[in-house]
């Protein structure tokens, strides 16, 4: 039978790498979308007044603008981060459920500053009746104004946040209002004012109003029982949106009115993480296994379990030997490998005791033949061999010396012993 040839790999050495390395950084890149929850393609909830929306109704300039003056922004899908003691920015949409937006501010006045920005305008996709050029020229996320709408969540508020929300200036042609407060002074993008009614002894404190002296921002000073709460954080309802959104944020007065707010909330900046909400917005996510990974505490594990495996995988590519030749079948025949085989277990299991006794009968039957005797009896191969070589040592004394060895040295001198007497009788 001739030998087998030796097979090459599939693949090289470099190309198993380059694979494994790519399929890891495809499942890191997976689980990263996963656990971020990302909002990758589709229209990223175009038309909504939020903080990841670039359309003249959200608030990503704001967020852009406010990182730019130092905050730590974040722009949260986790309904845990509510909790923030930092200042939480809450944009909800117009059909918010007043209830649930109370219990929020409810439970972050001993937390941190709160920031409501009213809704204002309805928008929706460019229509496909304006021109072909017009609409070529809409980005990702642009939307269309389509006028003003009051929502009706404030006035189902409880005290103290209550107010009722009036819209002025409608008619066409109406030029934009003017406003001021916070040390600043400037008009509106549009005619339409968005303003606050508030109720009876709300105690609530003007912070921009237009020039009718109507409350196009305010804060809430009273605690959540109606009296005054120094140990309580502000509350801050910010009426017309047009102060703060993309739309608002293309004029430097009305910029610099939003920091103020901003900066009025923060203490002069002694608040440094700014957190926009999106749960009110439907972008709410539940906590997984993914994000918890890489989350003080559990981050320490992830990177320990992270360097195992690379050291796993530099061991899988290391040699532990030469590399294994095919110089015959798979599986040898004859005595002589059973023999090999028997002797590399015994070997390897270091249990040389074993071999004294066995090879001290196999001798004993060999003794009994050449000396013509019926059973391999000690006492009987003394004799036989006293009348035979009387000069040499008894087998029995021999074989007892081979059974009691237990070093590899005294078994062979032992098994050497019983082989010259064998030697001698051929």
């Amino acid at each position: 039978m001739n030998a087998a040839a030796p097979t090459q790999g599939a693949f090289s050495r470099g190309g198993a790498l380059a694979l494994v390395a790519v399929g890891v950084l495809l499942f890191t890149a997976l689980a990263f979308l996963i656990g971020a929850g990302a909002d990758f393609g589709g229209e990223g909830g175009q038309g909504q007044a939020h903080a990841a929306s670039n359309g003249l109704n959200g608030y990503a300039g704001l967020v852009r603008l406010t990182e730019a003056q130092g905050y730590t922004v974040t722009r949260s899908r986790s309904p845990a981060e509510l909790e923030t003691d930092g200042l939480l920015v809450l944009t909800p949409p117009p059909g918010a459920d007043a209830e649930e937006l109370a219990k929020v501010l409810n439970e972050r006045r001993y937390s941190g500053p709160t920031l409501v920005i009213v809704p204002k305008w309805r928008a929706g996709k460019p229509s496909d009746d304006l021109p072909l050029q017009v609409r070529a020229k809409f980005k990702r996320g642009w939307v269309v104004l389509d006028g003003v709408q009051a929502s009706r969540w404030p006035r189902d508020l409880p005290a103290p946040y209550t107010f009722s929300l009036l819209v002025d200036g409608t008619q066409k042609g109406a030029p934009p209002a003017g406003w001021s407060g916070l040390g600043h002074t400037g008009q509106l993008p549009a005619a339409p004012v968005l303003y606050a009614k508030p109720a009876k002894g709300d105690g609530q404190r003007q912070l921009i109003v237009d020039a009718s002296n109507r409350r196009l921002a305010f804060e809430v000073s009273l605690g959540a029982d109606g009296t005054a709460d120094e140990d309580a954080y502000p509350v801050t309802f910010l009426v017309d949106p047009d102060l703060a959104n993309n739309y608002g944020l293309a004029d430097p007065a009305r910029a610099s009115a939003a920091i103020a707010l901003i900066d009025e909330l923060t203490y002069g900046g002694d608040i440094y993480e700014v957190v926009f909400d999106l749960t009110l917005n439907g972008f709410g996510a539940s906590e997984n296994l993914l994000t918890l990974a890489f989350r003080p505490p559990f981050l320490a594990a992830t990177l320990a379990l992270m360097v195992a495996l690379l050291i796993i995988g530099w061991r899988a590519f290391q040699r532990f030997g030469p590399p294994a030749t095919a110089t015959g079948p798979d599986i040898a025949f004859g005595k002589r490998q059973l023999i090999a085989n028997g002797a590399g277990l015994i070997l390897r299991a270091r249990r040389y005791a074993l071999l004294g006794a066995p090879y001290a009968a196999l001798s004993a039957r060999r003794l009994a033949e050449r000396l013509g005797l019926a059973r391999p009896d000690p006492e009987a191969i003394d004799a036989a061999l006293a009348r035979r070589l009387p000069d040499e040592e008894p087998f029995s004394r021999r074989a007892a010396r081979l059974e009691a060895a237990t070093n590899p040295t005294d078994i062979l001198a032992a098994a050497r012993a019983l082989d010259d007497l064998n030697a001698k009788l051929s």
